[in-house]
């Protein structure tokens, strides 16, 4: 395994590789590496000849009240990790190698990235797509993978790569989940004992809506507000709960197949973020 920071090394690599007709899977991640990015560290290695991780804290998609300064970094743990998984390459860039000076050029993708969690965060999807697309360019991978647990990141990459003809395949895989429920998060690291029994609610409120519409209930306000009720009983703030259409991210009213149930509440000072699709 090698460790990359400049891309135009990572490029030139992944060059190579594509002249010798091998496969590229690259998984884009911030580091503080949990089982959620192993699962799609695992798959990467099992579809692909190459794999590139990119470990990157990208300053673009924080707010400047947000915990970039803070932000969980476990460089030695994410190393050792990645190599006993079979990774070939990580990507190590630092902020100015993918910002120097005089940057001024951005990615947004105009509606998805104005809804639900960009609410809360402006800007921050315009961060994320603009590094994800200069890791596209760097690195020509064949297959991407993403994880369900920040289904608006995905699905708006993955509308990204469509509209400006990208030539990678978006996957997105399932979120991981510790035994209790809660979906794996680098940012799980900040909460106290007290916040991380709290924060069960996320996953107590998505079971109660799955509960719901099995039990024949497809109004999605009746659903919503049986989520907002349960939520409400802890010590947490509700930032949004909402059911929407998995291509337009727009909210519906009726339960169709393939919607989204998705919400994000604060416990004590962490966001934290869940969903569901309606199978």
């Amino acid at each position: 395994m090698k460790i990359i920071r400049s891309p135009q090394t990572i490029s030139a690599i992944s060059k190579k590789l594509k002249l010798k007709k091998k496969t590229i899977g690259l998984v884009p991640t911030m580091g503080a590496l949990h089982k959620g990015h192993l699962s799609l560290i695992s798959e990467a290695v099992r579809e692909n000849d190459f794999v590139v991780v990119s470990i990157f804290v990208n300053p673009a998609q924080f707010g400047p009240r947000e915990d970039f300064k803070r932000y969980p970094r476990m460089v030695n743990k994410d190393i050792m990790l990645c190599r006993s998984r079979g990774v070939d390459f990580i990507f190590m860039p630092k902020p100015d190698h993918m910002y120097p000076k005089m940057f001024t050029t951005y990615v947004t993708v105009e509606g998805l990235s104005n809804v639900l969690c960009a609410k809360s965060r402006p800007g921050h999807f315009r961060g994320v797509t603009t590094v994800v697309t200069k890791l596209f360019n760097c690195i020509p991978a064949d297959i991407a993978y993403f994880g369900q647990k920040d289904i608006q990141q995905a699905i708006i990459i993955k509308r990204m790569a469509k509209d400006l003809n990208m030539p990678v395949a978006i996957k997105i895989m399932p979120t991981i989940r510790e035994s209790d429920g809660l979906a794996l998060s680098s940012r799980n690291i900040y909460l106290n004992v007290k916040e991380r029994k709290d924060a069960l609610v996320l996953f107590k409120s998505l079971k109660l809506a799955k509960g719901l519409i099995k039990s024949g209930v497809s109004e999605t306000g009746k659903i919503i507000h049986a989520m907002r009720r349960i939520i409400r009983g802890k010590n947490v703030r509700i930032d949004y709960v909402a059911i929407v259409d998995s291509d337009n991210l727009i909210p519906i009213q009726k339960i169709t197949k393939g919607c989204i149930i998705a919400l994000a509440v604060w416990i004590g000072k962490t966001r934290l973020i869940d969903n569901v699709i309606v199978r």
